[in-house]
């Protein structure tokens, strides 16, 4: 059961931190060879898990010091079907590191979280293409079908939230909202997919057509 998934402490008025971007640090300020700025491949390097929950109990401590909560986010920011392929991992690899990621940060929360210092656990997930410009464009239906299975396996785990970093279009931004919506409607039915047309609040791929109002009396339309 997830600790906080349906009531995040830091939408309430305190302060909390996050971690400072794990594949710059690791990769500018370590050395450590990330291929394609993946973190997740840690987990299959000797001391790579190590290094991992070293910098995540970093921010951890400092949340305790200053007695403010935070959130960690898996270091699962490439950890989709387009970058696993590149560095050889296929579907069932890239949902073990999903898991094998959230439990690492799980088990930092048991270590290092206090009644002032909350730790939330956030499941990563980064865009299918480049970070920074965006050359795999796909509709909010396709990025929905995408990102799905990876928002699946979080929430599968004890992760709190899901968490989308670097996207740089709008409609990729829409499909993991559309898959993480329909994993919420999943839990509240409990027994069987529910469509996401039916789910309170769906995300629509395509915006309703709403008809010109005509303005108000005494004003002109400007065109």
């Amino acid at each position: 059961m997830s600790l906080y998934r349906h009531a995040l402490p830091q939408l309430a008025d305190r302060p909390f931190i996050t971690d400072g971007g794990l594949e710059t640090t690791l990769v500018y300020h370590e050395g450590i060879d990330l291929p394609h700025f993946a973190a997740f491949v840690l987990f299959d390097r000797p001391e790579g898990a190590t290094i991992l929950a070293q910098y995540f109990a970093r921010y951890a401590e400092i949340g305790r010091a200053n007695n403010v909560g935070v959130v960690l986010e898996s270091a699962t920011w490439r950890a989709n079907p387009d970058w696993g392929h590149k560095l050889g991992y296929n579907a069932a690899a890239l949902a073990d590191v999903q898991r094998k990621s959230i439990d690492q940060l799980l088990a930092i929360r048991e270590r290092y979280a206090t009644p002032g210092t909350q730790i939330v656990v956030s499941g990563n997930l980064g865009p299918r293409g480049d970070g920074y410009r965006p050359d795999a464009r796909m509709s909010p239906a396709e990025a929905e079908a995408y990102h799905g299975p990876q928002v699946r396996t979080f929430a599968a785990t004890q992760a709190d939230m899901v968490s989308a970093f670097t996207m740089n279009y709008l409609d990729e931004a829409i499909g993991i909202v559309a898959a993480a919506r329909r994993v919420r409607c999943r839990s509240r039915s409990r027994s069987r997919w529910r469509p996401t047309a039916v789910c309170p609040r769906a995300i629509r791929s395509k915006p309703r057509s709403r008809t010109p109002t005509r303005p108000p009396m005494g004003t002109r339309r400007i065109t």
